[in-house]
């Protein structure tokens, strides 16, 4: 029966490619293919970094707002944000480029 092994050789072949295409589809174009899985991988390792990195900018910003204020910065704040001056001085502007 040569007809036979013929058509066996055809369905292996063609199971083969069937697979290939499968693996081909799954590995490239599904809507979660490794690609895109390997590609969130990334997005989710470098958004993890920025908020550990956002945490501890937190941390020490909290704990400079429990640090009381200096004489020398509440004086640096009222001159440069509220443009307050001694009644003895002549303020001159600058500006800055």
């Amino acid at each position: 029966m040569p007809g036979n092994e013929s058509n066996r050789d055809w369905g292996r072949w063609s199971l083969a490619l069937g697979a290939a295409l499968l693996l081909v589809w799954v590995a490239f174009f599904d809507s979660h293919s490794l690609l895109k899985r390997l590609r969130w991988h990334h997005e989710y390792d470098q958004l993890s970094a920025e908020n550990e990195r956002l945490r501890h900018q937190i941390d020490a910003l909290q704990h400079k707002l429990q640090q009381p204020l200096s004489d020398e910065v509440v004086e640096r704040i009222a001159r440069e944000e509220y443009g307050m001056k001694h009644p003895d001085e002549t303020v001159y502007p600058i500006e800055r480029k």
